[in-house]
């Protein structure tokens, strides 16, 4: 009896002492409690509060150490309820009651209004709500789920940051890192190291800085960023990009690759669009296609005769020899019979080198790029001959016996369309997917008001086995993950370019229906002071539209190209590939062609209404010269390095056949009035042929230079030539007519 009362007052004291402060635990409620060795006190399906908080457990003992700390090992069903309604289930807990520290383990999961929270070890700061879980766990929160092998856990803030193989799943998105921070009252990511993002529909964002909505979609890079899209690659100091709209943005050092066409482009800021593959630059834009050279030596387009000077010399026995050639070939009436002479069968062949790989160059004020379907594009059929086709036959046209100049020549409708595309099949890249637990789904709490001291909270019912499984199949998503470790973008960007600039000659048109309804093509937009650089070609334009389907530049608004020595102009002009090689050029509407002769002192000059070039190794292999065609060529002596006379070629059609730089054939068909002025009778008013133009200034010089320099105006007024003293007896050798020798058909 005695030892039953000691007992009653020991326990009644021990509960008044806890009632009487709020550092120590107070029991509010138990099944069945005992004292173990007067040194701790036992209790079943005990209940404790501590500073507004509530522990209950299956079971459970509360004990000091030598200075009076209390400490709390509870076991089975453990539940801590906060006043902010967190609830914290686990198998066992130990409790530090000064520091209000709580460690559980097994089967450990937090909720609160936002979050669940899943892990086999979490140490929580109930002071500071502050939790910490290593060995790996897992987040859920509104439809993302989180998983790590360590993380810290705000409840104030509601962050958490996450390290060491990092693996966010939401609806939309896979996340791949190593280290993040999370916030799930906003949804926002936040990276700190090499980070993957990873879509549904294939596409990935890379970057070492910046943030990711989870919710909206919205990322914004600073570091080390790329995008990539199926074939298709972006990258920019700065990378913004909006999931639901499919719009990437990309700032200062912009590049974009597509591998498949060979496309690739630079440009201070780019702006992409997912749903048609589109890019448009600006500021200093550049795009890059690849072609081949087939010559050993540097290809030159050299306009034939009429505008090279150097490779011709038509002194008066080879004028009379054409002229001659001229008179039988213009009586024949069938444009068929006018075949074009070839070379000599005898003549040894070198053998073909390996072909190089050369690059052209693209600038304006706004480059504009995207993916068209094949079955929409109309490929431009001009119905190119290269054995000059049907002549088109126009009224007759006096020359007269006077040196009075043609007309002005009509121009030629341009009946072209102009919507056009290229060719472009949908690469899918196939992802691995890895094993996932369950569906991210949004999860709904609401808030739990802080316990009763007299209620005994029920225990949400925690199966130990889902937990378990959950929590092994995240350790075995993070093994297979594939966390980037820094450099991808430079190496993922050095084989891009590679692929891209390796020519492929080996695709052909889709001709089946199905492959035409999923096909796709690119094109190419040029607004604004275009320039085109290429080793052996430069062009200028207002704008320029150019079709991978059919790899044809159509070059508009004043267009103006060079090739060596020569200059070319037309309102159109049309320039196609085949095989990364240039096959052939059309020049719609006062086309001309223009060559400098002895620097620039008197000018070669061929045109007509239009002109149409055929190449061969990159070389002109014929040229034909349609409406009212003209040629006019300056002879120079070798031997002297002096001009010797003017010729002067009309007629409807003019053929000239070319062999490397050299002309093997030369035709003049139907109106034909030729005329050799020796160069004594060449006055300013015969030396130019209507609508001469040249501007040499307006030619980028090197692709630097097409950059930073933008051509001049394009109206120009025809410059006046030098009056040059005709040379003496003593410097060269006069012809012995000194009167205008006139040869007219008929």
């Amino acid at each position: 009896m005695k030892y039953y009362f000691v007992f009653i007052v020991w326990l009644f004291s021990i509960a008044t002492g806890l009632s009487q402060t709020q550092d120590r635990l107070n029991l509010v409620s138990s099944r069945y409690s005992t004292v173990i060795d007067q040194k701790g006190f036992s209790s079943i399906q005990p209940v404790y509060s501590h500073k507004g908080n509530t522990l209950s457990a299956d079971s459970g003992i509360l004990y000091e150490d030598e200075i009076g700390r209390q400490f709390f090992e509870a076991f089975g069903n453990v539940v801590i309820t906060q006043p902010s309604g967190t609830v914290i289930h686990a198998d066992k807990l130990h409790y530090d009651a000064a520091p209000q520290v709580a460690t559980l383990t097994n089967n450990v999961r937090m909720v609160d209004a936002n979050s669940v929270l899943t892990t086999n070890f979490l140490v929580y700061k109930m002071r500071d709500k502050v939790g910490t879980y290593t060995g790996g766990g897992r987040i859920i929160s509104r439809g993302d789920t989180i998983t790590s092998k360590n993380a810290y856990y705000f409840e104030n803030t509601q962050d958490a940051y996450f390290r060491n193989q990092v693996v966010v799943r939401t609806p939309e998105t896979k996340i791949y890192t190593d280290t993040m921070r999370y916030n799930s009252a906003q949804r926002m990511t936040y990276f700190f190291g090499p980070t993957n993002i990873k879509g549904n529909k294939g596409e990935n964002l890379y970057t070492e800085k910046g943030d990711y909505n989870t919710e909206f979609g919205i990322a914004r890079f600073s570091k080390n960023n790329l995008y990539t899209e199926e074939t298709r690659f972006l990258k920019g100091d700065s990378l913004y990009y909006e999931r639901n709209a499919g719009i990437g943005k990309a700032f200062r050092n912009v590049v974009f690759v597509d591998t498949l066409d060979k496309f690739y482009a630079y440009g201070g800021y780019g702006l992409y669009n997912q749903a048609d593959g589109s890019i448009t630059m600006t500021e200093n834009p550049l795009v890059v296609t690849v072609v081949q050279n087939d010559s050993t030596e540097t290809a030159t387009a050299t306009v034939p005769d009429s505008t090279s000077n150097s490779e011709i010399s038509l002194q008066e026995t080879e004028t009379k020899q054409a002229a001659k050639t001229v008179e039988t070939r213009s009586a024949e009436t069938e444009l068929s019979d006018d075949k074009l002479v070839t070379s000599d069968s005898t003549v040894a062949v070198l053998p073909k080198e390996k072909a190089r790989v050369d690059s052209v160059y693209l600038t304006a004020d706004t480059l504009f790029s995207k993916l068209i379907p094949l079955k929409d594009y109309k490929a431009l059929d001009f119905k190119l001959d290269r054995d000059g086709g049907e002549l088109q036959v126009d009224e007759d046209v006096d020359y007269g016996d006077d040196d009075t100049l043609f007309e002005e020549l009509v121009e030629l409708q341009d009946s072209v369309i102009t919507t056009v595309d290229s060719l472009k099949t949908t690469i899918a890249l196939e992802e691995k997917e890895l094993i996932e637990t369950e569906d991210p789904k949004s999860i709904t709490l609401t808030e739990k008001k802080p316990i009763s001291p007299r209620n005994r909270p029920r225990s949400i019912p925690v199966q130990e086995t889902e937990i378990e499984k959950t929590l092994r199949q995240d350790s075995l998503l993070r093994q297979q993950a594939v966390i980037p470790i820094g450099g991808e973008v430079d190496s993922l960007m050095s084989q891009a370019m590679t692929v891209a600039q390796t020519p492929d000659t080996t695709f052909n048109l889709p001709k089946d229906s199905v492959h035409l309804d999923t096909a796709q093509t690119r094109i190419v937009k040029a607004y604004y002071n275009v320039r085109m650089f290429k080793s052996d070609l430069q062009a200028v334009a207002d704008s320029v539209y150019y079709g991978m389907a059919d790899s044809m530049f159509r070059f508009m608004g004043n267009p103006m190209i060079w090739a060596e020595g020569s200059q070319i102009s037309s309102d159109t002009i049309y320039m196609q590939l085949v095989q990364q090689r240039l096959d052939n050029a059309l020049l719609v509407g006062n086309a001309f062609m223009v060559n400098a002769v002895q620097d620039s002192v008197k000018f070669n000059q061929l045109k007509g209404r239009k002109i149409t070039a055929f190449f061969a190794n990159n070389n002109i292999d014929r040229l034909f010269v349609d409406g009212n065609a003209e040629n006019l060529v300056f002879s120079v002596n070798e031997k002297t390095n002096r001009i010797t006379e003017m010729f002067h070629d009309r007629g409807a059609r003019i053929k000239i056949k070319m062999e490397g730089k050299q002309i093997i054939d030369y035709i003049t068909i139907r109106k034909v009035d030729q005329k050799v002025y020796p160069f004594k009778l060449v006055t300013q008013e015969n030396e130019i042929l209507p609508g001469f133009i040249w501007r040499p200034q307006d030619r980028p010089k090197s692709k630097e230079d097409m950059l930073t320099r933008k051509r001049g105006n394009s109206e120009q007024t025809p410059p006046e030539t030098e009056k040059v003293t005709p040379p003496s007896e003593k410097d060269v050798n006069p012809p012995e007519e000194t009167v205008v020798k006139e040869e007219i058909e008929g």
